[in-house]
């Protein structure tokens, strides 16, 4: 009985923490606003995605996300990007801003940044094998240190950086980990939140595969951040000030959690109060990846969009 007494008290204490954190964030869309501009059209739900959304659609909305997960841990583990011969495709090929190696000093990220880099590698050439010439080209992408780039933006906007300073995720082992920490909990929520629109199994299968590999990810990053954020616990403020940024941009919801636990426990598996991982929809992922919480069709990490017919975020 006080074993389920004190578990009770974590998960309320919990609830209340989310709860509370929600208003801290209300106006980070204005950063982007303008940049982004409004897109024309419907705005994708969940409900007609699964009438008017193929799975090839599905399928390269996941692919533009994991050209930026790959681009991103290549450029930090070998200081270089993707070949050419795996960003061409349908749609308006683009380059990558910024990205450069890191001068990792903990073996430890070291090791895990090449496998996970080499991971992000296989994922866009098993999507683009599996969409054949329905593949999307890789677009444009945001990747760079610049003060007005997507790494500062997003970091100012979670009280990280101040006016006109820039976050830099190549310069130290914990910088890229806190750039890794953006990344990973929204490919999680987003394979989970696709999944439902997947009709073909074999492709469920694989996207629920793909999803498996992205928790582990997001597990890696998590649990080391905690490790080295017991010596310096402005780590897991700053994974605090990055969960709440991200939930002011994707909906009225508070799911998204940082890695500070209650009493002496982490939170390295951000969870729902049944124990299940959260889903966001492809508007809610946009908004994050955007930086914008209003339906836009670019900005952020994507400066000029995503490539495919699912490209526009949610407005809030």
């Amino acid at each position: 009985m006080a074993d389920q007494l004190a578990l009770l008290e974590a998960l309320e204490e919990r609830s209340q923490r989310r709860e509370s954190r929600r208003a801290l964030f209300k106006a980070f869309g204005a950063i982007t606003a303008a940049a982004g501009g409004i897109a024309a059209g419907s705005i994708l739900s969940r409900a007609d995605a699964q009438t008017a959304i193929t799975d090839a659609d599905i399928l390269n909305f996941a692919l533009n996300l994991e050209y930026l997960e790959a681009q991103f841990y290549q450029y930090a583990v070998f200081g270089t990007g993707l070949p050419s011969t795996m960003l061409g495709g349908t749609g308006t090929q683009g380059a990558v801003t910024g990205g450069r190696k890191v001068n990792f000093t903990d073996p430890a990220v070291a090791a895990y940044a090449k496998e996970i880099a080499q991971d992000e590698v296989a994922h866009v050439t098993f999507l683009r094998t599996q969409l054949g010439a329905s593949a999307v080209a890789q677009p444009a992408i945001d990747v760079g240190t610049d003060p007005s780039g997507a790494f500062s933006s997003a970091a100012r906007a979670a009280g990280l950086i101040g006016a006109g300073q820039s976050f830099d995720p190549y310069s130290s082992d914990e910088n890229f980990l806190l750039g890794a920490f953006i990344f990973e909990d929204v490919g999680v929520t987003a394979y989970k939140g696709a999944a439902p629109l997947i009709n073909n199994k074999t492709y469920l299968e694989a996207a629920a595969g793909i999803l498996a590999v992205e928790a582990y990810h997001a597990s890696i990053v998590r649990t080391t951040l905690y490790q080295k954020g017991i010596a310096t616990p402005a780590l897991i403020d700053a994974t605090e000030k990055i969960s709440a940024a991200r939930d002011s941009l994707d909906g009225s919801s508070d799911d998204d959690q940082g890695i500070r636990g209650t009493g002496t426990a982490s939170n390295i598996v951000p969870l729902d109060a049944n124990g299940i991982a959260y889903s966001r929809t492809t508007g809610h992922v946009l908004n994050i990846v955007y930086l914008n919480s209003g339906a836009v069709s670019k900005g952020g990490f994507f400066p000029s969009g995503v490539n495919g017919t699912i490209a526009t975020s949610t407005a809030n």
